[in-house]
Parts: structure tokens; sequence; C-alpha cells
């Protein structure tokens, strides 16, 4: 059986005023490690929908990589493509976003070296085609089907995308000079995006217009290196890693106005927030170790 362990969310205070503050509700944590299987060296989690399907990756104990969903409607489910690598200790295949039909989104290495952007349904790959691309990856996806995710084109610049349909919209945010990936997308259409400046720390919006403007998100407490904006549900709330001014990672939620930063006590100064539901379940990992570290999921009391 997997422990759980609970812990409290630190409020970060935004902005004081002399009068009137309420205080923040207080929000509890409990985590719990993710194992895809019994045998499994490591299970990374990305993405998490309404019934709970969580997608992501584990790697098996010959060191292969696979993608995953589990839980939801289904106990488990393992996907892998014959035309992706699947090198023991090789970048193959995974899952980073679920809708709540139990679409997946992800990407895989090709047995060319090529990175291929896809959805996953029902045992089947539908490959993301973007006209001049040389790589495509697919992380994010709503319940209309929309993906978002990034790509990269031929002259070697990465750039974020929404393709709604046959509609493809570039999203470059403002300021930033590489890394750009749209991440997460909800069902009114918001999507988070985050990238890198010229001075290597990371920068991070929404838009919920397709890239016509874009709002900064900033976790309080971050240093320099900036905040990762990852996934945002259907009720705005968000979840993101932000880099302190020691540079240790914490999860942060956003949640009715109010940030909360949280650590799962086994990696604490480590922890990447990753995935959230409506139900303000969320997954990420934490630590580092040979492939990465754990994967876990929290569940969040109020």
């Amino acid at each position: 059986m997997q422990s759980r362990k609970t812990v409290i969310g630190v409020f970060l205070l935004v902005l004081c005023v002399s009068v009137g503050i309420a205080a923040a509700p207080t929000l509890t944590f409990t985590f719990r490690d993710v194992l895809a299987t019994q045998t499994a060296q490591e299970t990374d989690t990305y993405g998490i929908n309404n019934k709970n399907a969580i997608a992501g990756d584990y790697v098996d104990s010959a060191g292969v990589q696979h993608a995953m969903i589990l839980g939801g409607m289904n106990a488990f489910i393992r996907a892998d493509r014959s035309d992706c690598v699947s090198a023991p200790g090789s970048t193959s295949i995974a899952f980073y976003g679920i809708n709540s039909a139990g679409v997946a989104a992800g990407w895989c290495t090709n047995t060319s070296g090529v990175q291929i952007g896809f959805t996953y349904a029902r045992g089947t790959f539908t490959d993301i085609h973007i006209p001049g691309a040389i790589l495509t990856n697919a992380v994010g996806i709503n319940d209309a089907g929309a993906v978002v995710g990034t790509y990269v084109d031929s002259s070697g610049i990465q750039h974020g995308f929404l393709l709604v349909g046959s509609t493809l919209t570039t999203l470059n945010p403002p300021g930033v000079t590489s890394l750009a990936t749209a991440w997460g997308i909800n069902n009114a259409g918001v999507v988070t995006v985050f990238g890198v400046n010229s001075s290597g720390n990371y920068l991070s919006f929404t838009t919920a217009d397709r890239g016509t403007t874009y709002t900064p998100f900033h976790a309080p407490g971050e240093g320099s290196i900036g905040t990762a904006i990852h996934e945002i549900n259907n009720n705005g709330d968000i979840v993101a890693t932000y880099f302190d001014s020691s540079s240790n990672r914490h999860g942060v939620l956003f949640h009715t106005g109010q940030y909360y930063s949280f650590d799962d006590p086994n990696g604490v100064g480590s922890t990447r927030g990753v995935g959230l539901n409506d139900n303000l379940v969320m997954v990420g990992r934490y630590g580092s170790g040979v492939y990465g570290g754990v994967g876990f999921a929290a569940v969040t009391h109020p």
C-alpha cells in the first residue's frame, strides 16, 4: 500500500495593505507516490483528468520507457509505437495531458531521432503535422480536442502552438527568446505558456485570446530563475513550479485568487507541480534520480 503524506500549504501573500485583509483559507495537501507497475523503476505523472486518470510515462525493469494512463475508466493502459525508439535509457514516449474523454496528448522520438506530437484515443495514435516544423510536441488537450504544445521551425526557433481543428495559432509570448511552450488549455480556451528569456530565466503567461494578449504569471517567492506555469483547470485554478532565491524548486497552486506553495514531504525543495483537475487533485514529480524523479498525486483539502 502506498503511504500518504499530509502537509499544509503555505499561503503566499502578494500584497499587504494597512487595513481589512481577511485571512486566506488554509489548504492541506495529501501526497502519495504513484507507481505504474510493481517493477517500474520510475513513474512520471504529468496530467490528470476529472476521473482521476493520470497521464505520463514509466520506465520498466529493463530501462525502457512507455507512455501510460493510470486509473480513471481503465485501471492501466500502456502505449507504445513501433516507429518510436525503445532502447533502454532513451527518452522514447510519454503522455502529458488527458481530457475528460480519456484522450491523451503526448510525443515520442521516432527511430530517425525526430520528435513527433500526437493524440491518443482507444489504442489509436493521430499524429500532429505542423507545416515547416522539424519537431513537434503535443502537451495539453481540452474536452473539445483543442491541442497545445511546442514546435521547432526550419530555422531552429521554438514556438508554442494552439491547434483547434485544422486552425493553427503560433504562440510567442513577449520577452521569450527560447523554449516557448504552450502547456495547458481549459475548456474556455485559456492557454498557459512559458519560455526562457535572454538571461536564461523562465517567463510564464496565460492567454485567453489565442495570443493576442498575454497575462504574466508570477509565483510570490520566486527568485531570478522565475516560474514555469503548467496546467489550468476549468475553474481558472493553475498549478506551476517556481524557483526560490536559492534555486530550489517548489510547486504552487493558484486558487480563488490566492497562491499556495507546496512540497512533497519527500522532496522539499525539489517538487514540481505539473497537472491539475477541476477537483484540485494535482500531479507532479519530486527529486531527481537516474530517470528524473518520482511521480506523485496530491489531493487538496480546504
